[in-house]
């Protein structure tokens, strides 16, 4: 009886030595006094300097654990569930997801580095011979068809040069600025049968498309005018649709090399989830009727395709003049 009397005693004294301890504890990190296990003013946990093994591993599980609980709680919902993540971001439940914009540029990276690497720039032609119809035809740069054989002895800086005089003269506004790099970037690009021009492109588009999104959040304001949206509550919603247009085509590359000729009906699928997801996030993040966002999607559709046009148009003149 004794024995057990006395455990109470130095039990608690333990007790109140550690929160003492705990009390006088400072920060490694920024010196600021620690209460509790995190430090209130940079948010480092209070560890020992020198991990254990056991105690390390236990961390470290305990931190995977938890960003992976995160990262596919996330991806779960950017996939399924159309302007969920939106609606959750405006309604201040923020903790249990990554944040929109580091969402956007992790996929949109991860993305273009595969585009890069499996996607390659084409020339469409489009032919109207003398009778029936015209007729359209999708060639390579690198295609032959498109500027013609080499002359006999004719060396591929000679080539460039000939095809350079004949096809990259300008007469537009700017002329003695625009003509010298217009030819240097021919000469250039021809020389290396146009992988400059690709890989420009390539590292271009992503900064492009960063700018692109703010410009379609513009758009959107002015189809949601009444009741009014701030021009954030737009932006948002166009960050989490691109990331998720950005996954699923991943997905749907990868899918279509597993399974090849499964490709057309995978294609299929995704332009017609894409179609549907956009529908169901307006709804779902602005709450108009199906007739009113349906009209509105078509309208937003319309824009996208002639400003995305535009917008490809000019990335590819200038990839091509900052050769």
């Amino acid at each position: 009886m004794s024995t057990v009397a006395a455990a109470g005693p130095v039990a608690d004294a333990g007790a109140v030595a550690g929160a003492s301890a705990t009390q006088n504890a400072r920060c490694d990190n920024c010196g600021a006094a620690v209460a509790g296990r995190y430090c209130g003013a940079c948010g480092q946990r209070l560890e020992p300097a020198v991990h254990s093994l056991w105690h390390f591993a236990k961390v470290a599980a305990e931190d995977l654990t938890h960003a992976d609980a995160r990262l596919w709680r996330t991806v779960g919902a950017l996939l399924y569930r159309p302007g969920y993540l939106t609606r959750e971001f405006l309604g201040g439940r923020r903790a249990r997801y990554l944040p929109p914009v580091r969402l956007y540029l992790v996929i949109s990276v991860l993305f273009f580095l595969w585009a890069s690497t499996t996607q390659h720039v084409r020339v469409l032609e489009i032919k109207a011979p003398e009778h029936g119809r015209a007729a359209s035809v999708t060639s390579s740069l690198e295609d032959e068809a498109i500027l013609g054989k080499p002359l006999p002895g004719e060396s591929a800086e000679q080539r460039a040069e000939r095809l350079c005089a004949n096809h990259a003269s300008y007469d537009g506004p700017w002329q003695q600025s625009i003509q010298p790099a217009a030819h240097r970037a021919c000469v250039r690009m021809i020389g290396d049968n146009f992988r400059s021009l690709q890989e420009a492109f390539m590292h271009n588009l992503p900064r492009a498309m960063f700018l692109f999104v703010p410009i379609l959040a513009g758009a959107m304001m002015l189809m949601y005018w009444r009741p009014r949206h701030y021009y954030v509550e737009h932006l948002l919603l166009f960050v989490h649709n691109h990331a998720f247009v950005f996954l699923l085509l991943l997905l749907a590359g990868l899918a279509s090399a597993l399974l090849p000729p499964l490709a057309t009906w995978i294609s299929w699928a995704v332009a017609l989830y894409i179609a549907w997801y956009a529908y169901r996030s307006m709804r779902v993040v602005y709450g108009q009727g199906r007739s009113l966002t349906f009209i509105k999607l078509g309208l937003l559709s319309l824009f996208y395709l002639v400003s995305g046009s535009l917008m490809l148009a000019l990335l590819s003149v200038y990839s091509a003049l900052t050769l």
